[in-house]
């Protein structure tokens, strides 16, 4: 039996195609020379670098690159047919479905609106989403090489089963994992929403260089996602992060936590309470991040400055400041717990609700939460673009396929 150890041949052409393979997903098309010098092999080794991952369908010839006169090189990408992926969000009104390649290239998209009631079949449900979006790209859905799901709950490792997710019918099943793999054909991951999109954030935005992290969420509900150290914190229940339950100072206790919004955080920070908030102070919407919008702009139309004296109390942009006032001052309190355990670096402010109040609100929550607490993590807003949960499911599908695919180059 022969036993790998560092320094075999075998050992060093993996490493070097690994680190070739890693470069062309960063800088995109590259030609031979150009792969040696970012990875420091020489170009006799990157010929055969280059010539045992094209054997292998992992690099495709991509055209000529114009070099200095008479000079030409030909220039290798990363062949993104080699794999493909899905990433999903569900919410208890729809399945969102994007299929990526292994470069990162959305190929695919559906959404599946989701029936409101029980005895939803969910393999079913999983399936005709993953089918739609598979469709889009050309593909039937035994291509995918996996399937990572986010979902508005917790799967419990000892379990099995979902968690913090009864308001989604019909995915309290025993062994929802293998249930939904072996009934789709696909290898699948189910992960919460807020995590995945602390992931996206970790990935491409404000938290690309924190190792210590918190990412919280408002949009109808509260979540939060807690990274220590670069690696999400998920509990021994999958449920770290579920702050939305937390009681808080002014808020009843959540006797009942089936009833969410009865108490704690839900009831002082969720959108039924950021809207009850925003219409008392005379700003309407059709939900909490729109009622929000409106008094975020209004503050910064007068530049936070409000008038005094009687004409005060009628003035839009001094409702807007008690508005925002009020709502960072609950954010503030609720974070403030938070840093005094976890102590992070950066706390990052996303979901529909939170992006809504934008820089008006994220500078009244840092300021509210600085005055409580000793140590002081910047707070930012979420700069990821488009649906993070759908972003983080695919960077964590892309990032598990990868490995798995780039390992396969022949010794």
């Amino acid at each position: 039996m022969s036993v790998s150890v560092p320094g075999t041949p075998s050992l060093l052409r993996a490493i070097n195609d690994r680190a070739a393979l890693e470069a062309l997903l960063e800088r995109g098309p590259l030609t031979r020379p150009q792969i040696s010098g970012l990875t420091g092999i020489s170009k006799p080794t990157a010929s055969q670098l280059l010539a045992r991952l094209e054997q292998a369908g992992l690099v495709v010839r991509d055209g000529i690159r114009e070099g200095l006169p008479g000079r030409t090189a030909e220039l290798y990408r990363i062949n993104g047919a080699a794999a493909h992926v899905a990433g999903a969000d569900v919410t208890p009104a729809r399945i969102r479905v994007s299929v990526a390649d292994l470069a990162g290239t959305v190929v695919g998209e559906h959404t599946l609106p989701t029936p409101g009631r029980t005895g939803v079949d969910v393999v079913a449900r999983m399936a005709a989403a993953l089918d739609g979006a598979a469709a889009e790209a050309g593909l039937g859905r035994k291509r995918l090489d996996r399937a990572v799901i986010g979902i508005q709950g917790a799967v419990d490792p000892a379990t099995g089963r979902l968690g913090y997710a009864s308001h989604i019918p019909g995915w309290h099943i025993p062994d929802l994992v293998g249930t939904l793999g072996g009934g789709l054909g696909v290898r699948v991951a189910i992960e919460n929403d807020v995590n995945l999109a602390a992931l996206a954030e970790r990935a491409g935005g404000q938290a690309a260089a924190a190792r210590d992290f918190v990412l919280l969420w408002v949009a109808d509900g509260v979540g939060m996602a807690v990274v220590l150290n670069g690696a999400l914190h998920r509990g021994a229940t999958g449920g770290a992060g579920e702050i939305g339950y937390m009681p808080a100072v002014g808020a009843p206790l959540m006797r009942d936590v089936r009833r969410t919004h009865t108490g704690g955080v839900h009831s002082l920070t969720g959108g039924a309470a950021v809207l009850k908030l925003m219409r008392e102070h005379g700003f309407r919407g059709r939900d909490a991040g729109t009622a929000l919008g409106r008094a975020a702009a209004e503050t910064e139309a007068t530049g936070g400055r409000t008038p005094t004296g009687e004409r005060a109390a009628a003035d839009a942009g001094a409702r807007a400041e008690r508005a925002l006032t009020e709502l960072a001052t609950r954010l503030g309190a609720t974070l403030a717990t938070v840093v005094a355990v976890l102590d992070p670096s950066l706390v990052v402010l996303t979901g529909d609700v939170l992006r809504a109040g934008g820089e008006p609100l994220r500078a009244r929550v840092e300021q509210h939460l600085h005055s409580l607490t000793i140590p002081r993590p910047e707070v930012r807003l979420s700069t990821v673009q488009g649906n993070p949960v759908l972003a983080g499911a695919l960077q964590q599908a892309l990032r598990e396929t990868r490995d798995a695919v780039f390992s396969t180059t022949a010794p």
